[in-house]
Protein backbone atom coordinates (compact mmCIF):
# COMPACT_ATOMS: atom_id res chain seq x y z
CA UNK A 1 0.00 0.00 0.00
CA UNK A 2 1.32 3.43 -0.97
CA UNK A 3 1.32 6.57 1.14
CA UNK A 4 -2.17 7.67 2.10
CA UNK A 5 -3.69 10.90 0.81
CA UNK A 6 -6.99 12.49 1.73
CA UNK A 7 -8.73 14.82 -0.74
CA UNK A 8 -11.29 17.18 0.80
CA UNK A 9 -12.84 18.88 -2.24
CA UNK A 10 -16.48 19.61 -3.07
CA UNK A 11 -16.03 19.87 -6.86
CA UNK A 12 -16.85 16.31 -7.87
CA UNK A 13 -15.18 16.40 -11.29
CA UNK A 14 -11.94 17.75 -9.82
CA UNK A 15 -12.08 15.26 -6.96
CA UNK A 16 -12.44 12.34 -9.37
CA UNK A 17 -9.62 13.55 -11.63
CA UNK A 18 -7.27 14.05 -8.67
CA UNK A 19 -8.11 10.68 -7.18
CA UNK A 20 -7.44 8.92 -10.50
CA UNK A 21 -4.17 10.80 -11.13
CA UNK A 22 -2.85 10.23 -7.61
CA UNK A 23 -3.75 6.56 -7.61
CA UNK A 24 -1.75 6.19 -10.84
CA UNK A 25 1.22 7.60 -8.90
CA UNK A 26 0.89 4.78 -6.39
CA UNK A 27 -0.90 6.64 -3.61
CA UNK A 28 -3.80 5.24 -1.61
CA UNK A 29 -6.45 7.94 -1.92
CA UNK A 30 -9.47 8.74 0.24
CA UNK A 31 -11.96 11.46 -0.71
CA UNK A 32 -14.80 13.48 0.74
CA UNK A 33 -16.70 16.64 -0.17
CA UNK A 34 -17.18 17.86 3.41
CA UNK A 35 -14.80 19.34 5.93
CA UNK A 36 -16.40 17.59 8.90
CA UNK A 37 -16.02 14.21 7.17
CA UNK A 38 -12.43 15.10 6.33
CA UNK A 39 -11.63 15.66 10.00
CA UNK A 40 -13.27 12.35 10.91
CA UNK A 41 -11.31 10.50 8.20
CA UNK A 42 -8.05 12.01 9.45
CA UNK A 43 -8.70 10.38 12.81
CA UNK A 44 -9.59 6.98 11.38
CA UNK A 45 -7.38 6.42 8.32
CA UNK A 46 -4.47 8.65 9.49
CA UNK A 47 -3.44 9.95 6.05
CA UNK A 48 0.11 11.14 5.35
CA UNK A 49 -1.15 14.29 3.64
CA UNK A 50 -4.44 16.11 3.18
CA UNK A 51 -5.36 18.12 0.09
CA UNK A 52 -7.83 20.66 1.43
CA UNK A 53 -10.08 23.03 -0.51
CA UNK A 54 -10.89 26.31 1.22
CA UNK A 55 -14.50 26.58 0.05
CA UNK A 56 -16.46 23.60 1.34
CA UNK A 57 -20.23 23.22 1.74
CA UNK A 58 -20.30 22.62 5.49
CA UNK A 59 -17.32 24.54 6.87
CA UNK A 60 -14.50 26.80 5.77
CA UNK A 61 -11.22 25.07 4.93
CA UNK A 62 -9.38 27.42 7.29
CA UNK A 63 -11.49 26.02 10.16
CA UNK A 64 -10.76 22.46 9.07
CA UNK A 65 -7.03 23.19 9.13
CA UNK A 66 -7.28 24.89 12.52
CA UNK A 67 -9.19 21.91 13.95
CA UNK A 68 -6.57 19.47 12.64
CA UNK A 69 -3.74 21.46 14.22
CA UNK A 70 -5.46 21.38 17.61
CA UNK A 71 -6.38 17.67 17.52
CA UNK A 72 -3.94 15.31 19.31
CA UNK A 73 -2.78 12.46 17.13
CA UNK A 74 -3.34 14.21 13.81
CA UNK A 75 -1.98 17.67 14.59
CA UNK A 76 1.18 17.17 12.49
CA UNK A 77 -0.57 16.01 9.33
CA UNK A 78 0.86 17.61 6.18
CA UNK A 79 -1.78 19.96 4.73
CA UNK A 80 -1.79 21.34 1.20
CA UNK A 81 -4.54 23.91 0.60
CA UNK A 82 -6.42 24.57 -2.64
CA UNK A 83 -8.44 27.66 -3.47
CA UNK A 84 -9.82 29.52 -6.45
CA UNK A 85 -9.22 32.82 -4.72
CA UNK A 86 -6.23 34.89 -5.75
CA UNK A 87 -6.06 37.32 -2.83
CA UNK A 88 -2.81 37.16 -0.90
CA UNK A 89 -4.69 37.39 2.37
CA UNK A 90 -6.38 34.01 1.84
CA UNK A 91 -2.99 32.42 1.44
CA UNK A 92 -1.75 34.20 4.54
CA UNK A 93 -4.71 32.95 6.61
CA UNK A 94 -3.96 29.40 5.51
CA UNK A 95 -0.37 29.63 6.66
CA UNK A 96 -1.37 31.32 9.91
CA UNK A 97 -3.50 28.36 10.96
CA UNK A 98 -0.83 25.86 9.98
CA UNK A 99 -1.09 24.91 6.29
CA UNK A 100 2.19 23.56 4.89
CA UNK A 101 1.72 24.56 1.26
CA UNK A 102 -0.77 26.33 -0.96
CA UNK A 103 -1.88 25.90 -4.60
CA UNK A 104 -4.14 28.29 -6.46
CA UNK A 105 -6.81 27.06 -8.87
CA UNK A 106 -6.61 26.50 -11.75
CA UNK A 107 -3.49 24.36 -11.50
CA UNK A 108 -1.91 21.54 -13.46
CA UNK A 109 -2.23 18.08 -11.96
CA UNK A 110 1.46 17.56 -12.65
CA UNK A 111 2.38 20.60 -10.56
CA UNK A 112 0.16 19.47 -7.71
CA UNK A 113 1.71 15.99 -7.72
CA UNK A 114 5.19 17.49 -7.58
CA UNK A 115 4.18 19.68 -4.62
CA UNK A 116 2.65 16.68 -2.86
CA UNK A 117 5.76 14.58 -3.35
CA UNK A 118 7.96 17.44 -2.14
CA UNK A 119 5.94 17.74 1.06
CA UNK A 120 5.97 14.00 1.66
CA UNK A 121 9.64 13.69 0.89
CA UNK A 122 10.55 16.59 3.16
CA UNK A 123 13.27 17.25 0.60
CA UNK A 124 16.49 18.76 1.89
CA UNK A 125 19.66 19.95 0.25
CA UNK A 126 22.06 16.97 0.40
CA UNK A 127 24.94 19.41 0.93
CA UNK A 128 23.51 20.45 4.30
CA UNK A 129 24.69 18.80 7.52
CA UNK A 130 23.13 15.43 8.24
CA UNK A 131 22.85 16.30 11.95
CA UNK A 132 22.22 19.72 13.50
CA UNK A 133 22.71 20.23 17.23
CA UNK A 134 22.26 23.02 19.76
CA UNK A 135 22.05 22.60 23.52
CA UNK A 136 19.87 19.53 24.11
CA UNK A 137 18.24 19.80 20.65
CA UNK A 138 19.30 17.39 17.92
CA UNK A 139 17.87 17.44 14.40
CA UNK A 140 18.44 14.86 11.66
CA UNK A 141 17.15 16.47 8.44
CA UNK A 142 17.69 13.45 6.20
CA UNK A 143 15.42 11.26 8.34
CA UNK A 144 13.18 14.22 9.29
CA UNK A 145 13.57 13.62 13.02
CA UNK A 146 14.05 16.00 15.92
CA UNK A 147 15.01 15.15 19.50
CA UNK A 148 15.06 17.06 22.79
CA UNK A 149 17.02 15.30 25.55
CA UNK A 150 17.09 12.26 23.23
CA UNK A 151 13.29 12.10 23.20
CA UNK A 152 11.80 12.49 19.73
CA UNK A 153 9.30 15.31 19.25
CA UNK A 154 6.77 15.54 16.42
CA UNK A 155 6.84 18.63 14.22
CA UNK A 156 4.81 19.72 11.20
CA UNK A 157 6.66 20.27 7.93
CA UNK A 158 6.72 24.03 8.48
CA UNK A 159 7.79 23.75 12.12
CA UNK A 160 10.62 21.46 11.03
CA UNK A 161 11.79 23.91 8.36
CA UNK A 162 11.56 26.78 10.83
CA UNK A 163 13.66 25.02 13.47
CA UNK A 164 16.13 23.91 10.81
CA UNK A 165 16.53 27.53 9.73
CA UNK A 166 17.35 28.51 13.31
CA UNK A 167 19.79 25.62 13.77
CA UNK A 168 21.61 26.53 10.57
CA UNK A 169 21.97 30.12 11.76
CA UNK A 170 22.82 29.86 15.47
CA UNK A 171 23.36 33.30 17.01
CA UNK A 172 22.16 35.10 13.88
CA UNK A 173 19.17 37.43 14.09
CA UNK A 174 16.60 36.24 11.55
CA UNK A 175 14.06 38.91 10.67
CA UNK A 176 10.42 38.06 10.09
CA UNK A 177 10.95 39.06 6.45
CA UNK A 178 13.81 36.57 6.03
CA UNK A 179 11.78 33.79 7.65
CA UNK A 180 8.71 34.52 5.52
CA UNK A 181 10.81 34.37 2.37
CA UNK A 182 13.02 31.38 3.21
CA UNK A 183 10.65 29.15 5.20
CA UNK A 184 7.23 30.04 3.77
CA UNK A 185 8.31 31.19 0.29
CA UNK A 186 6.07 34.21 0.77
CA UNK A 187 6.47 37.84 -0.19
CA UNK A 188 8.44 39.33 2.75
CA UNK A 189 6.39 42.52 2.50
CA UNK A 190 3.15 40.75 3.46
CA UNK A 191 1.73 41.93 6.79
CA UNK A 192 1.06 38.78 8.80
CA UNK A 193 1.53 37.24 12.23
CA UNK A 194 2.28 33.86 10.65
CA UNK A 195 5.91 33.80 11.81
CA UNK A 196 5.11 34.76 15.39
CA UNK A 197 2.35 32.16 15.69
CA UNK A 198 4.56 29.37 14.36
CA UNK A 199 7.49 30.36 16.58
CA UNK A 200 5.18 30.14 19.59
CA UNK A 201 3.98 26.69 18.52
CA UNK A 202 7.58 25.59 18.03
CA UNK A 203 8.56 26.86 21.48
CA UNK A 204 5.70 24.93 23.03
CA UNK A 205 6.78 21.70 21.36
CA UNK A 206 10.40 22.21 22.41
CA UNK A 207 9.29 22.47 26.03
CA UNK A 208 11.99 23.97 28.24
CA UNK A 209 14.28 24.25 25.22
CA UNK A 210 11.86 26.73 23.70
CA UNK A 211 13.67 29.39 25.72
CA UNK A 212 16.57 29.06 23.27
CA UNK A 213 14.48 30.89 20.64
CA UNK A 214 14.76 34.52 21.70
CA UNK A 215 12.58 37.35 20.46
CA UNK A 216 14.40 40.41 19.17
CA UNK A 217 11.67 42.96 19.67
CA UNK A 218 10.55 44.66 16.48
CA UNK A 219 12.98 42.64 14.35
CA UNK A 220 12.67 38.87 14.56
CA UNK A 221 14.24 35.92 16.37
CA UNK A 222 17.60 34.41 17.27
CA UNK A 223 18.64 31.00 18.57
CA UNK A 224 20.99 31.33 21.54
CA UNK A 225 21.57 29.90 25.00
CA UNK A 226 19.79 31.66 27.90
CA UNK A 227 23.05 32.70 29.59
CA UNK A 228 24.36 34.50 26.52
CA UNK A 229 24.17 38.27 26.44
CA UNK A 230 21.29 39.71 24.33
Amino acid sequence: MGQKLLIVEDEEDLRIVLQYSLQKEGFTVYTTAKGSEGIALCKTVKPDLMILDLNLPDMYGIDVCSTIRSSPGIENLAILMLTAKTQEQDRVKGFEVGADDYVLKPFSTKELILRIKALLRRSFDPQKKSILMFGNIRMEPLSHQCFVDEEEISLTALEFRLLQKFLENIGVVLTREILLQDVWNMDPKVNTRTVDKHVQRLRNKLGGSGQFVHTIRGIGYRLRLPKENP
